[in-house]
């Protein structure tokens, strides 16, 4: 008797750990490169001033992305794979927003609009792009999510007959 979840074949199994081996590379290898770029820049942008500089806010991003690399590689849990989701989303989506839409001050936050595309800018699209591609996957195939979409399957083929 094959202990694979309904609707995945049984020889399957391994070809997932696989893909899920390489989507933790992926993402823990973009998550790596945010951090790097965002404690690199964040020089650059203390001046960049409210109450808290865009460094230091880069510099939080840094240390976020770091952790959510390791969180990946290391812990490989659901709560490991949303925390690293929600690092490489929140990362890409406040990048562009800031360089599409002239938000202004909110309250201790400066004003990050910058609204050009320049190398370092661009890699650290990709690399949260990446990121957020490859948690994705993780968190759709996770097996928490395999088992769940097996038993949904399994009733509605009951109801059927």
């Amino acid at each position: 008797m094959s202990s694979a979840p309904s609707g995945v074949r049984a020889g399957s199994g391994r070809t997932l750990r696989l893909l899920r081996g390489a989507a933790r590379l992926l993402a823990a290898a973009g998550l790596a490169w945010d951090a790097y770029l965002h404690a690199h820049l964040a020089p650059q942008y203390d001046v960049v001033t409210a109450s808290i500089s865009q460094g230091d806010l880069f510099r939080i991003e840094a240390g976020l992305a770091s952790l959510a690399a390791l969180l990946v590689l290391v812990w490989q849990r659901l709560p490991g794979d949303l925390f690293a989701w929600s690092v490489a989303a929140g990362g890409l989506a406040l990048l562009l927003i800031y360089r599409y839409v002239d938000v202004g001050q909110l309250g201790p936050i400066p004003d990050m609009y910058e609204p050009i595309w320049y190398g370092d800018k661009k890699l650290a699209v990709l690399a949260e792009a990446i990121a957020v591609v490859a948690t994705v996957f993780l968190l759709i195939t996770h097996p928490w999510a395999v088992r769940r979409r097996g038993r949904r399957r399994a009733g509605r083929r009951a109801r059927r007959t």
